[in-house]
């Protein structure tokens, strides 16, 4: 089973993107997807520290990172990429659903979406910056031969337990 960290809209949020993180790892995942708006070097940096293999994009409020893209592994989108043999299209602003890859990851919009269309999985993973919910979010997502598990966790400001919601999809034999 590979375990997947998605989050997004940290925005100047260094210590609940670090939090995130952090709950990432003590969950088991392997690698971490970032779609845009980290806003601070910082926020970059706690991904590069994590010791796991990260890939992030830039943001609309990204424009003071640009100059950092060969200092970290952060993309223009659309940003493709494959991951164990399956195909990841990462955006910010999802601008670029039509269904190319296995898995279509963006933010932007700050509300958590998961769905599985015509073998394509959406997955927005919310915001972790809680700037227009007083909720941190994030999605752990765990991939095997025949499934799609999307785990969301949401914190409340000031708690410290996650809460997680579930679902799950049947992959379809022959993904894109």
């Amino acid at each position: 089973m590979v375990k997947i960290g998605i989050l997004s809209d940290s925005h100047k949020k260094i210590g609940r993107q670090q939090k995130v993180i952090d709950e990432l790892k003590n969950l088991g995942a392997e690698f971490l997807i970032h779609a845009g708006d980290l806003c601070k070097e910082e926020n970059l940096q706690t991904l590069a520290e994590s010791g796991l293999e990260y890939v992030a994009v830039f943001g609309n409020n990204d424009h003071s990172l640009i100059n950092l893209k060969d200092k970290y592994n952060i993309h223009q989108e659309p940003y493709y990429f494959n991951y164990r043999d399956i195909s990841f299209k990462l955006m910010h602003i999802p601008n670029y659903l039509d269904r190319d890859s296995n898995i279509i990851v963006f933010g932007h919009t700050h509300i958590y979406q998961s769905d599985y269309i015509k073998n394509s999985l959406y997955i927005n993973p919310g915001e972790v910056c809680a700037r227009n919910y007083p909720l941190s979010s994030f999605v752990l997502l765990e991939i095997d031969e025949d499934e799609y598990r999307v785990n969301r966790y949401i914190r409340a400001i000031k708690k410290k337990l996650w809460q997680i919601e579930t679902k799950v999809y049947k992959r379809a034999k022959t993904d894109v």
